[in-house]
């Protein structure tokens, strides 16, 4: 069998330098760049290792939490990501109830926790009507005219239309908005 003579130009993986391959599967310019390669992928394992382990660590002993009605201020800290200085303050306010059975023993309900931090408030349903997005030009100001008449300025009227969900219509250079809806948010300021 005979050696090829070959110079393919590579980049080394390792360490990004240039280099003459004499193979077309060569990814390294050294012995030297291929063994640190290697230990750093097999570092990399391992890190991958101990986290998944951390993981499941972390995860059982969330398992563990959620199953007693009252946990350390420790714990709660954990369970409802907030610092310990929290829960204390929750506590001397008795908006949470606690119970002490000595120095670093002090237990706290679960179930005050859980109702404190789950409640969610139903957004009332206005009573504006939906909003039609194809309106006729003659019943639109311009944002410069809206400017103009209500003595605004030009980015404050832009907030507004955003803030209140005001339909625009580009039409060239010109965005126009309804006039209806902007004399009700204009004339009641």
């Amino acid at each position: 069998m005979g050696f090829s003579k070959l110079k393919i130009p590579r980049v080394c993986e390792f360490c990004e330098n240039p280099f003459e391959a004499k193979t077309v599967t060569t990814r390294f310019c050294c012995k030297a760049c291929a063994d640190k390669s290697a230990k750093k992928q097999k570092r990399l394992a391992k890190e991958m290792e101990a986290r998944q382990n951390l993981l499941e660590i972390a995860k059982a002993k969330i398992i563990e939490i959620q199953a007693r009605p009252y946990i350390s201020v420790s714990e709660a800290a954990q369970l409802f990501g907030m610092s310990k200085d929290t829960v204390h303050r929750l506590i001397k306010s008795k908006r949470i109830s606690a119970y002490n059975f000595g120095q670093r023993l002090t237990r706290v309900s679960k179930t005050d926790l859980e109702e404190m931090f789950s409640k969610v408030l139903a957004v009332k349903s206005s009573d504006k009507e939906v909003i039609k997005k194809d309106y006729k030009i003659e019943d639109c100001y311009t944002l410069s005219e809206v400017s103009k008449k209500f003595n605004a300025n030009p980015s404050t009227v832009t907030s507004v239309i955003k803030k209140n969900n005001i339909p625009t219509k580009k039409i060239g250079s010109f965005v126009y908005v309804p006039k209806k809806l902007i004399d009700e948010i204009f004339d009641g300021k």
